[in-house]
């Protein structure tokens, strides 16, 4: 979300379930503008209230309950600037190390080790973190990295078609795909998946020049909780290069008439709307804009 000058800024709980939030009275994380704060979080699996007796799988269960928060607030652990980590026990901290180094090696967050007492004498390890949403910039060095969809490769092929499909369908509702027509559409376009670390954040449509004019269609799609952060951007970029190679005569996009976001986008991109429709059979409203330096 952009937040306007002047404004206040925005600040929501993050909730994950846990007994012990509702019986102590605190949020999982507390959004704060672009900063989020994660409370002491600990090894309990808080579907089932139930915690390993092992050191090294609760710092894994640590390490996936902050990321589903990291989630819900729209950050990844490549947004972590600080880490806390909190053993009642020193000699438990290094068994955990290449559990901690897979999670924060690529942004080295500023990181304390505390040794003292928890709530629970089952517990014996919590793990603190703070992230900032700020402004993704792709690029050597960047958590930001985007990935071709190859719906015909061996390995791994499906499920970066069903990954793509699903940010899809969660932006185009209306046009929900099936994984066989997911597959289809790879056949047809350049498809090509977005992530942030290794969290899917969106994807990108390429369908290649047609016609007279040599029209290409670029379509970039970021997942709510991470717009606002230049990935929708940098995933348009990326597209509009490749259909600069493919040497198209214009570029064209379409939105989702309801996707009040989107247009926003297409416009402040240079983008003017040419028509709206709907789909025969369909009640949905759709709109094609053209770049306004080729707009006819």
């Amino acid at each position: 979300m952009t937040k306007r000058l002047g404004e206040p800024p925005v600040r929501r709980a993050v909730v994950s379930g846990s007994a012990f939030e509702e019986r102590i009275g605190y949020a999982r994380a507390v959004v704060d503008g672009d900063r989020v704060h994660v409370s002491g979080t600990t090894g309990f699996d808080y579907a089932s209230m139930t915690i390993s007796g092992d050191v090294v799988e609760q710092a894994e269960q640590c390490l996936r309950n902050i990321g589903a928060a990291l989630a819900e607030a729209g950050c990844t652990f490549a947004d972590v600037v600080r880490v806390r980590y909190l053993l009642p026990a020193r000699e438990d901290f290094e068994p955990c190390w290449p559990v901690l180094r897979r999670a924060f090696e690529r942004v080295r967050p500023a990181a304390t080790m505390m040794v003292c007492g928890l709530a629970d004498e089952r517990m014996r390890i919590e793990i603190e973190v703070d992230a900032r949403r700020g402004t993704v910039v792709a690029g050597p060095g960047s958590a930001l990295r985007f990935e071709p969809v190859d719906g015909d490769a061996m390995v791994d092929g499906d499920a970066m078609v069903d990954e793509w499909r699903h940010v899809h369908n969660v932006i185009v509702p209306p046009a929900a795909m099936t994984l066989d027509e997911a597959r289809a559409r790879a056949g047809r376009n350049r498809l090509v998946n977005a992530y942030l670390g290794d969290v899917l954040v969106g994807c990108s449509t390429v369908r290649p020049p047609a016609g007279e004019e040599q029209v290409a269609t670029v379509i970039a799609r970021v997942l709510p909780a991470y717009r606002g952060r230049g990935i929708g951007t940098a995933l348009y970029e990326e597209g509009l290069a490749h259909a600069r190679v493919l040497d198209a005569g214009a570029v064209e996009t379409v939105v989702l008439a309801a996707n009040a976001d989107g247009l926003r986008f297409a416009g402040a991109r240079g983008f003017v709307e040419k028509e709206r429709y709907v789909l025969d059979g369909e009640r949905d409203e759709w709109v094609d804009l053209r770049l306004a330096s080729t707009a006819g």
